[in-house]
């Protein structure tokens, strides 16, 4: 039998969506410690350094805002994210634990370093002396980059192993560090720069002090300009450290927005730094928390949105489809592939969840035997819906029929030729099945698109 678990199909968004919703909202928060450490550790710095007890004061301030914006409610889509990618994709989470399990759990270690570090930074400000509080911001900044560093290193693996024989030799080292991992460290903390840049203005709008103030405001953007322009160069490094695969995935299936809301993050991000610079006075909360959600939405969520992209048709370690099946043989890890069993049996034999009057489904039963092979290999990545994400009936055209379809799905498909689709090779029984319901798909959205015609000729 195939490894294969049931599938969380949501019908209108797709747990594609509701994934990397969860994700988005959790990276800003996350970006926001990590980056608000670094500046922590600088100032403490400077603090003792040009006599500037303001930056103390900013830190609690910061701190206390962090310790409420970041951590409580980081803490709280952090699981959000383990639950959704957990039921989405059991596999891809599977083989992540298996590689990562000690890694993981030195980052929480580190993460428990963090939750005390920003308790501590609040606390003891003004309580302890300077030297003594600048130690405890350094122990805070490098544990919050630590956490950084383990988590990127497993993000890298999702995208292809650290090195290009690690599915023969294996090694959690040989998995976690390669090209990829170190550009994407130094992306990641460059916009985390621009993020802690733009979410301190929130703290900042709130000291009376004008002229403490028009300071704090002229360090965070500073602060913000450097991680712009950290993450313009870092972005030129991250790319040439892709594989050739990924790049032309990333070319062909990328929003057509995508570039237009980069560019609008990086144009809105600049104009905003270089104006409360100049003009502290615009520095309010509403106009502070405005823009943060201005950087959510037109520099965040493109960016997650292409690390999702680029890495298909993989969710890990490029032996992991997905659609959860094993795509190639691990010998370092004793893991086969399930494509040899898929081409010789099929899925509807040897799915331990497929009901047993679908396995060898009749003529009565041969779309919804379809229909279920649609869920198992395709709901992953296409919605069988008309809304969510990429809807399968948009990539075949209204007149294709079932014999089409089963063409297709025997041809390019079948053996994997396509760079972002995974190979899915089906015996006839299954081929005919899913061509089956992909053409009454088709057909059912062309006649409710002919309705909606009609019905608007007619009014």
């Amino acid at each position: 039998m195939l490894g294969l678990y049931p599938v969380w199909y949501e019908p209108n968004i797709g747990s594609g969506w509701v994934i990397g919703f969860i994700a988005t909202i959790h990276v800003l928060f996350s970006h926001a410690s990590v980056g608000g450490a670094i500046l922590f550790g600088w100032l403490a710095n400077r603090a003792v350094r040009k006599n500037r007890p303001e930056y103390i004061d900013f830190i609690r301030r910061y701190g206390l805002f962090l310790l409420v914006f970041s951590y409580v409610l980081g803490s709280i889509t952090g699981p959000g994210i383990w639950f959704s990618a957990t039921i989405a994709n059991p596999k891809g989470i599977s083989a992540l634990i298996h590689s990562f399990v000690w890694m993981w759990a030195t980052e929480w270690g580190f993460f428990v370093i963090e939750v005390i570090g920003i308790y501590l930074l609040i606390y003891l400000a003004g309580r302890v002396d300077a030297k003594t509080h600048t130690r405890l911001s350094m122990i805070f900044a490098l544990a919050s980059v630590a956490t950084l560093l383990v988590i990127t290193g497993i993000l890298s693996f999702m995208l292809m192993p650290g090195s290009p024989d690690w599915h023969q030799t294996g090694g959690v080292l040989t998995a976690f560090f390669g090209p990829n991992t170190f550009a994407q460290v130094a992306l990641r903390i460059a916009f985390m720069l621009t993020i802690t840049g733009v979410v301190g203005g929130i703290v900042a709008a709130k000291i009376e002090d004008p002229a403490e103030k028009s300071h704090i405001a002229r360090v965070l953007s500073a602060v913000g300009l450097i991680g712009v322009a950290g993450t313009f160069l870092a972005g030129r490094w991250y790319f040439q450290t892709l594989p050739l695969s990924a790049l032309e995935t990333l070319t062909l299936r990328s929003p057509s927005t995508f570039s237009t809301m980069v560019a609008a993050a990086v144009g809105l991000s600049v104009l905003w730094f270089l104006l409360s610079a100049a003009k502290p006075g615009v520095l309010k909360v509403w106009t502070a928390s405005f823009m943060t959600v201005a950087i959510l939405v037109l520099g965040l969520a493109p960016e997650e949105t292409a690390r999702e992209i680029m890495r298909k048709p993989w969710i890990a370690g490029t032996y992991v489809y997905a659609n959860q099946t094993i795509g190639r043989d691990v010998p370092a890890l004793g893991i086969k592939s399930d494509l040899p069993l898929m081409e010789e049996k099929g899925v509807l034999a040897t799915h331990p969840f497929i009901p047993q009057a679908l396995r060898n489904p009749t003529d009565a039963d041969r779309t919804e035997a379809g229909r279920v092979l649609a869920l198992t290999l395709c709901a992953n990545c296409h919605s069988l819906s008309d809304s969510g994400i990429r809807p399968l009936k948009r990539y075949f055209p209204a007149e294709a029929d079932k014999e089409a379809v089963k063409r297709y799905l025997g041809a390019g498909l079948h053996r994997g030729l396509t760079s972002y689709m995974p190979a899915i090779p089906l015996p006839d029984l299954d081929r005919d099945a899913l061509a089956q319901y992909i053409a009454e798909l088709t057909r059912s959205a062309d006649a409710a698109s002919n309705d909606s015609d009609t019905q608007e000729a007619a009014r």
